[in-house]
Formats: C-alpha cells, structure tokens, sequence
C-alpha cells in the first residue's frame, strides 16, 4: 500500500498499534520520544525500524510538526540505537521511505537502519 504523506495521521497504521502495545515487537529501545524495534522482515543482517513517539506521517510531516526536543530526541535514539547494536564500527545505513514514489508502506514517520555486513549499492537499477 502506498502511503500518502500529506494525508492526515492515521492513529489505526500498525505502528501506531506497536506503540500502544496492542502488537507485539522485538524492541530494542525506547525513551520519551522515540521506539526501536526489530523489523519482522529483515531485508539485512540487522534491520531495526525507529520511528518517534509523536503522530507523524512522513518525515515531511515530522520536520513541520514536531518540537524541537522531539526531533532530538529522535536523531540522538537512532544514534544510540546504532551504537547499542554495534554498528557504528562496521558501518550502517538510514533509509527514510516518503511517499508512493518513495516506497513508504506504513504512514508513520520511520527510518529503516540496516547493518550487520554489506548493503550493496544504495539503489537497485
């Protein structure tokens, strides 16, 4: 399902659902503004998904919207996040889906980290 990021925040989308507890996860990390959590579909060795606490659709929405200590907060958990799982060594990769055109499939703001061995290169052609 393609996602529509200038669509209101849909409180019903599967990480909304995580976040409530309401669907179980592999968390890893948590603090006041973001969660982190095992992908149930790893597309790399290590694939963790964190996405902020805040009712946000897309990173669009997200950079309009949220605080100032919310996107900190943000950006400083997926830096720990990094960290915790050994992957700053090694090295790592962000991938941040907006978007049809972007590939986002769950309409809350999310960045994928992968690690763990080779990526490959960054877009298939």
């Amino acid at each position: 399902m393609a996602v529509d990021p200038t669509a209101p925040y849909d409180s019903e989308n599967i990480f909304a659902k995580i976040l409530r507890g309401e669907i179980p996860c592999n968390k890893v990390y948590e603090d006041d503004h973001a969660f982190a959590f095992h992908d149930i579909n790893p597309q790399a060795d290590v694939h963790i998904l964190v996405i902020p606490k805040g009712a946000y659709v897309s990173w669009d929405d997200f950079s309009e919207k949220a605080s100032d200590a919310e996107i900190a907060g943000f950006v400083r958990a997926v830096g720990t996040v990094a960290r915790d799982n050994g992957l700053v060594v090694r090295g790592y990769r962000l991938l941040g889906n907006v978007g049809r055109n972007g590939g986002q499939e769950v309409p809350h703001m999310h960045v994928h980290l992968f690690g763990g061995g080779p990526l490959g290169p960054m877009l298939a052609r």
